[in-house]
């Protein structure tokens, strides 16, 4: 290659790549709670998911639900789990029900619409899944 070819398009390329760097995003998950029964709860739910159990860990995080109805990171925990069960059309709509509690541009609903093209591919919805895969971009 010319010298002055390469003396250029390396600065070049240098530059293209410092342009698509990502600035850290300021958002952050939710906090759990200030309630230490939820806070208990979703730790709770969060171990027996580790260790397997996922029916109990979904009665946790329904009883937490019980208590903070409105609470966008338990609808999310519980979308995992029903995702991990296999129930995809429940785990498909309790991530969209986390969504609608999150404000726009949230790092919760980049997780949720995960969640979302996840249960969609799985039901064989694969445009429905690009969709939703797309919106978590």
């Amino acid at each position: 290659m010319n010298k002055t070819l390469i003396k250029w398009l390396v600065p070049a390329i240098l530059l293209l790549i410092a342009g698509c760097a990502v600035p850290p995003q300021k958002q952050t998950a939710p906090a759990p709670s200030g309630n230490m029964a939820v806070t208990s709860l979703l730790g709770k739910a969060r171990s027996q998911t580790a260790a397997g159990r996922l029916s109990d860990a979904s009665v946790s995080l329904e009883r937490a639900l019980r208590i903070e109805p409105r609470n966008a990171l338990l609808w999310h925990e519980l979308a995992r789990v029903r995702l991990a069960q296999g129930q995809l059309m429940q785990a498909e709509n309790l991530a969209a029900k986390s969504n609608s509690l999150v404000p726009a541009g949230h790092v919760l609903r980049r997780e949720n619409w995960i969640i979302i093209g996840r249960a969609r591919t799985d039901l064989g919805d694969l445009q429905g899944a690009r969709q939703a895969f797309e919106r978590a971009e």
